[in-house]
């Protein structure tokens, strides 16, 4: 068995625990980080950048958010059901971290809203490109390069296995290399950072009743199986729910033009497998929103449902609501979009020349779907009396063929399962810190309670990076005391 020591070990190299790692070889600690993978970053290197409440582009930009504003917004969204005070300091700190990123050599494009009823707090960072997916792996790139300057050493493919703990205190981690070969590492903290299990379906299925691939169709990067949890579980850490970061999801969109998609995420009418209605469709620009109300359907399915008037409109002045993810309102690609679909013999579109025939092809309840759509178009003529639609929104059904597409529930992965308090100390159920263990990111968030705070974007990474930097903090603090 090889052995090593060092004082603190961060267990994955994600945006947190490069974070963590950073934070505390700057405050003179040394530092080992253990990585399953074969580069840093993990999933974040999909991602766009963190939230930041009260930071300097918001300023320049005139936009009116403080972390006072954001945290009523956030306590009053989760009823008070998560730590106030993890909160309290994450928003408080995350202007500054973005400084401290920029100091590192990142750079940003602004602070944006995610869509257009969410709050600028979005900041994307600058790359090589527009914006887009995947600029966050210039930020974990920037964090690697400082953290290798400030003599952090990076074991790569080298998965963690087990704490020790001796006399109720962290004093090692054992882990295996790629040639297969045993490691001790002695030390003094470990901070966990593994990024959730959102590849781990039977994980999943214990902790949060979905069937992954069935009824939630979350993103699953491959190694994220909740080897953290299990961890700092065995350690004694109390456990806390783990939820799906819900985001709706239209199943088979990513190998079609994106017109597809945003045609069938506009504020169209949207029904469950009865035929009936089930919300304001104003509000599925909200993606958690939608995968809350699709998750309470019969069968966890909804159908967003267009003819071909409403298409011809959206292709001649473009879509309703734009994202920052689908930022083009040019659909003029959605006709060939949904060719390729019924080549590929796709069971989520739906094209028919009746209402009739499309509640059969799509299995909704054929009457309840075609008196629906009838009071609907009455609606369109007057007022929604249902849901109370904008009038704007209200486009009725009328013009053959008409089209369909399966909503289901989605996520980016499972959040939460550590307990942690506001300085990312790893606690049992009781309360108590286990001395030397904490825990960031994904496996730590606790705070969005049932749904995710979509309201203010940038919500997962700010909490990752924010309370990668925090553990870092309080372990370099801890292992010099």
């Amino acid at each position: 068995m090889k052995t090593y020591d060092t004082q603190i070990v961060v267990i994955a190299a994600g945006p947190s625990g490069l974070c963590a790692a950073v934070q505390a070889a700057e405050d003179g600690a040394s530092v080992i980080v253990l990585e399953k993978a074969a580069t840093v970053g993990g999933a974040a290197n999909m991602g766009m950048g963190p939230l930041g409440i009260g930071t300097k582009y918001q300023k320049q930009q005139m936009i009116d958010i403080s972390v006072e504003k954001a945290f009523n917004m956030f306590m009053e969204y989760t009823h008070y059901m998560v730590d106030a005070r993890l909160v309290k300091r994450y928003f408080e700190q995350s202007a500054e971290t973005i400084e401290w990123l920029e100091d590192l050599g990142v750079e940003f494009e602004g602070a944006f809203r995610y869509f257009p009823k969410s709050e600028a707090t979005w900041h994307i960072v600058k790359t090589d490109r527009s914006i887009g997916p995947r600029a966050a792996s210039f930020m974990n790139k920037a964090l690697y390069s400082k953290a290798l300057e400030l003599g952090v050493s990076f074991m790569m493919e080298t998965p963690a296995k087990k704490l020790l703990i001796e006399e109720g205190k962290v004093a090692g981690v054992l882990a295996v290399n790629k040639n297969g070969e045993e490691i001790k590492i002695s030390c003094k903290a470990a901070i966990i950072c593994t990024g959730g299990a959102g590849a781990n379906k039977e994980l999943i299925k214990q902790e949060t009743g979905f069937t992954q691939g069935v009824d939630m169709f979350n993103f699953a990067i491959p190694g994220l199986v909740g080897d953290g949890l299990k961890m700092a579980w065995e350690a004694g850490a109390g456990k806390t729910p783990v939820r799906i970061e819900m985001a709706a999801n239209i199943e088979g969109c990513d190998e079609l033009p994106q017109g597809v998609s945003n045609v069938f995420s506009q504020p169209n009418l949207l029904v469950n497998k009865l035929g009936k209605r089930v919300m304001n469709e104003d509000h599925m620009q909200n993606a958690t929103y939608l995968s809350n109300v699709v998750s309470h359907q019969k069968d966890k399915v909804c159908y967003s449902i267009v003819d071909t008037s409403i298409i011809k409109a959206y292709i001649r002045n473009g879509v309703d609501v734009v994202s920052l993810v689908r930022t083009n309102p040019d659909v003029s690609d959605f006709y060939e979009g949904i060719k390729i679909a019924q080549e590929n013999g796709s069971k989520d579109f739906f094209v028919a020349d009746t209402i009739e025939e499309l509640a059969e092809k799509a299995g909704i309840n054929v009457e309840s779907l075609v008196n629906t759509v009838d009071d609907y178009n009455d609606y369109c003529d007057s007022v929604d009396e249902e849901f109370f639609k904008e009038k704007k929104y209200l486009r009725p059904l009328s013009k053959a063929p008409f089209y369909c597409a399966k909503v289901r529930p989605g996520g980016y992965g499972t959040v939460g399962g550590v307990r942690i308090n506001e300085n990312c100390e790893a606690i049992t159920d009781e309360f108590e810190a286990i001395p030397g263990l904490y825990c960031a990111g994904t496996d730590a968030c606790n705070i969005y309670d049932d749904s995710y705070m979509f309201l203010l974007p940038g919500n997962s990474m700010g909490f990752a990076v924010n309370t990668g930097r925090i553990a870092g903090m309080s372990a370099a603090e801890y292992v010099e005391e």
